[in-house]
């Protein structure tokens, strides 16, 4: 038997200073622990809030917590994690007036990389766990969301009521396979080019982002222009980002090109989330932008192997199929949005939103 009594206080008291594995912070520091009830017959229910919509080491914590309980409580029959979901954000859409939790720019030093492939995989992945997710796609001068999840539609215009009595028209984002998008392609034709300066640009970006309806969300993915243009500056004029995903290829000229973007990234104040590695294999090599953001002390949030199943997709504007079936890309592409959302919630621990003070 234990000396220490059986209580709720006490159990919870053992476990202020379990630290969970992914983030590496105590449970009571990082607001993961909600609760933990004794019951009648020595059983234990601990309950756990997580702040992502997928958390690779769910049973290692498990274990740790069932193994802390029953130490500092040998009298302890069972302990049963229960685990909920609240999806943490950095509220990035209030200065817009947007309900999204988390803004993420996907950019790159150059074009080739695969960067609106590693966008749209990206937003399927983070809706496959459960997530609500946007993609807006703001590579204006070659935007080829639309191709690759397979739709041609027009947004719709709707009058909504304002709450100042006003009517206010907004667009209707298009929705392919239950993601919501937003494209430049869907107002052009599909040979015409599109030949704009900043002004123009920065007032698309904002009526992509401002008069679009896009309700509540957990995620909006921007699919940034490659090289380092006006968009990053408008963004982070817009919006306060959670962060930026840098994607490249292994090879060493498109490294020289993902440093660029990240430098771009932090002169604009835009938090760089970590570095992906896509086309990974033979061809072009592996391991080069891992070490690179290690050199950059940035996360590397994984890679993506070059196989002909993702071409195959892309082609077939049948990108979602690559989260949804069980195909050779499909786990590394889950895996990357999986350490995206990670690293924006370990952002938010380090560095917590302080509210904002009321001036009376």
């Amino acid at each position: 038997m234990s000396n220490t009594e059986f209580t709720e206080a006490n159990l919870q008291k053992s476990l202020t200073d379990l630290k969970d594995p992914v983030f590496g912070k105590p449970l009571a520091e990082s607001g993961l622990l909600k609760s933990v009830q004794p019951g009648d017959s020595g059983e234990v229910t601990v309950r756990i809030e997580l702040p992502v919509p997928s958390y690779p080491l769910q049973s290692e914590l498990t274990e740790s917590i069932s193994a802390t309980i029953q130490k500092a409580f040998p009298e302890c029959q069972s302990v049963n994690v229960e685990y909920s979901t609240n999806i943490r954000g950095k509220q990035s859409g209030g200065r817009l007036g947007l309900k999204v939790k988390n803004v993420i720019a996907v950019g790159a030093g150059k074009g080739g990389v695969g960067k609106s492939t590693v966008a749209a995989s990206l937003a399927y992945g983070l809706k496959q766990f459960g997530a609500k997710v946007g993609l807006v796609d703001a590579d204006v001068y070659g935007p080829s969301i639309p191709h690759l999840v397979g739709t041609n539609e027009k947004p719709m215009a709707q009058e909504f009521q304002g709450r100042d009595g006003q009517t206010l028209t907004r667009i209707i984002p298009v929705e392919a396979d239950g993601l919501k998008v937003m494209s430049m392609a869907f107002f052009v034709e599909p040979d015409q080019a599109v030949i704009w300066r900043g002004p123009m640009l920065h007032k698309a970006i904002t009526q992509f982002l401002q008069d679009t309806e896009w309700g509540e969300l957990d995620y909006l993915i921007i699919d940034m222009p490659p090289g380092t243009g006006d968009v990053s500056l408008t963004l982070s004029q817009l919006l306060e980002l959670a962060g930026a995903v840098v994607v490249c290829t292994p090879q060493q000229v498109a490294l020289l090109d993902a440093v660029k973007a990240v430098q771009m990234f932090r002169q604009v104040k835009i938090p760089v989330l970590g570095i992906v590695e896509n086309m990974s294999g033979e061809i072009f090599g592996r391991g080069g932008a891992k070490a690179r953001g290690e050199e950059l002390q940035i996360p590397f949030l994984g890679e993506i192997p070059m196989n002909a199943e993702i071409r195959e997709k892309s082609d077939a504007g049948q990108i979602s199929h690559l989260v949804t079936e069980e195909l050779a890309s499909t786990e590394p592409l889950l895996k990357v949005a999986e350490a995206t959302a990670i690293e924006i919630a370990r952002e938010l621990l380090e560095n917590p939103i302080k509210p904002a003070m009321e001036i009376l």
